[in-house]
This record gives structure tokens, C-alpha cells and sequence, in this order.
């Protein structure tokens, strides 16, 4: 059976405030997981709905650590999104991956450690595949949008996800470059594991700040250089935001996506063994497949 596209949107302030929004409204979502980062944003765009989630709450409240990334997710879905874009500032860790770039990454590397990194657990064990831990049909769209833009867009590239909420060090910076990386943030993990859980689609954008600490003129950045490439970086995700739903509301060959079935084979735990508790907490995460499976 054939869903309705909604396109969710993470990401700062900036992004949300896009024109031509229609019937906007801020809504409190309850999850299983606890508190979301904020009310979400419901409105209409194109024919399309869009719901809009400040990862860190408006004002930035919350550090990188701080959020509550399974809420996220699980309000989300809960929302009915299918799509989920999420756009953040990162560091380059490349020379040719200047400030004001857009990565649209397709790899992570994970060296987050003091958060909740999955929906499942003790009485429901699953394990999805991350091998490729975006969709390359999400990723397809945003790519065709970014270059009807003129937008200095690069496709594919790996994201460091590090802990925070301090920036690394130099000696870090230079690892994290021998390992191949070209950005870095703190916010795509847990967020694209719980995605794939939730059987989502998901793609990541990351807009290029500033180069890491690595990058001989790191020092000379000024605060009000970085100001001025978010400020710029976000006019252009809201116009981002802006071409890319047509792309998702017309896009025919998104309920075959295999990013919406991948729990078909990822529970393990025998159902008469699951915990009643956990399942009830999941049942908007993993409901289709737990309805399907009930002993």
C-alpha cells in the first residue's frame, strides 16, 4: 500500500523559517523515549507536508550530548514522516571542502559514546544493516535540488561524529583526516541508526562552516566569519527545503525504497521471549513488523 510522503526536516532555526509555509503550527509530540527536543513544526508546502524539529530546541538549548536523539526519531515517525533530511554545520577536514560547501555525505564514522544509540534492547533484540547508512534515493533528490540552485554541493563523503561538546584536538583533527574522513560534527549519531530502526529514509546534508583545527589558518577564523557562512548557509537550506519536496512528493519508486522495510529481518529475539513493555514502547518504530510477528 502505497503512503503519502512526508518530508521531516532536522536542523537549526534558520532552516524552518521558509516561505510559502502553509498551515503552520508547532505541536507537542509525546514519544516512549522521553522529550523531544521541542515542539515539531507541521505545515504544508508544494502539495507536500513538512514537519520541522529543532535538534538542539529553539535558542539552542541542548548540547549535542544532551539530545535526546531516540525521542527525536520516535516523535518523527509518530508524525508520519517518511522523509527525513537532516542538515548541520561541520567542520572540513578537507582542503577542497571549503566553508559554505554542501556534503551530502553517504558514510559515518561513529566515536560518539554517552548516548542511547538504539530503539531495541533486553526483551527485543534487533540488528539492522549500516553498511550504507543513508538513502541514495533521498540523497538522489537533494542532489538534483542543490545543483538547480547553483549551491557549491559535493556528492558523497564521510562524516566524523564525535562526542563533544568540546571540538577535537589537533592531534585528533590530523587522525580523523588519515582516516579519510571530510567532515565533522556531533549530531548525525545516534540519528542515522535510529532512522534506519524507525525505517525511514534518511539523508544527511552537511554545510561546511569553517576547516578544522588541522587547517593552518583555523586560528585567524573570526567568529563573525563563521556567523556570517551560517547565516548564508541557511538561506540556502531553506531554499534547499524548498526544491527538494517536489522531488519527494512526485517521486513514484518511494514506497519500494528498501530504507522502509529494513526491520523485516533484523528482530531476533523469539516472540513469546519479548518483553511486553519495550514492545508497547515501539510499537510506532517497529509496528509494522511486530504486528506481523505476534505469537
Amino acid at each position: 500500500m502505497d503512503v503519502k510522503p512526508v518530508l521531516g526536516i532536522i536542523g537549526g532555526s534558520g532552516v524552518y523559517d521558509i516561505d510559502g509555509l502553509q498551515n503552520k503550527q508547532w505541536q507537542a509530540v509525546a514519544s516512549s523515549f522521553g522529550k523531544p527536543s521541542d515542539e515539531l513544526l507541521f505545515g504544508d508546502f508544494d502539495d507536500l507536508r513538512l514537519v520541522f524539529l529543532p535538534r538542539h530546541g529553539r535558542g539552542h538549548v541542548l548540547s549535542p550530548t544532551e539530545i535526546n536523539y531516540r525521542a527525536n526519531i520516535d516523535a518523527l515517525k509518530r508524525s508520519g514522516v517518511t522523509d527525513l533530511l537532516s542538515i548541520s554545520a561541520v567542520g572540513s577536514l578537507k582542503e577542497d571542502l571549503a566553508p559554505g560547501t554542501f556534503v551530502i555525505v553517504d558514510q559515518f564514522i561513529d566515536r560518539t559514546f554517552h548516548r542511547e544509540k538504539s530503539f531495541f534492547g533486553s526483551g527485543c533484540v534487533a540488528h539492522v544493516s549500516m553498511a550504507h547508512p543513508v538513502c541514495s534515493r533521498l540523497g538522489d533528490h537533494i542532489e538534483a535540488a542543490a545543483k538547480s540552485l547553483a549551491l557549491s554541493v559535493v556528492r558523497g563523503g564521510t562524516y566524523l561524529v564525535m562526542e563533544g561538546p568540546q571540538f577535537s584536538s589537533y592531534a585528533e583533527s590530523e587522525l580523523y583526516r588519515s582516516w579519510g574522513c571530510d567532515v565533522i560534527g556531533m549530531t548525525n549519531m545516534p540519528e542515522a541508526k535510529l532512522a534506519r530502526e524507525a525505517e525511514l529514509c534518511y539523508a544527511s546534508v552537511a554545510m561546511v562552516t569553517d576547516y578544522d583545527c588541522w587547517h593552518p589558518d583555523h586560528d585567524h577564523v573570526t567568529v563573525d566569519q563563521i556567523i556570517s557562512v551560517l547565516s548564508s548557509n541557511a538561506e540556502k537550506g531553506r531554499a534547499l527545503v524548498r526544491s527538494v519536496s517536489p522531488r519527494v512528493r512526485d517521486d513514484a519508486h518511494a514506497a519500494k525504497c528498501s530504507c522502509r522495510t529494513s526491520l523485516s529481518y533484523a528482530i531476533i529475539t523469539a516472540p513469546e521471549r519479548r518483553d511486553s513493555e519495550l514492545l508497547r514502547k515501539l510499537a510506532s518504530v517497529a509496528g509494522r513488523v511486530l504486528e506481523s510477528t505476534k505469537p
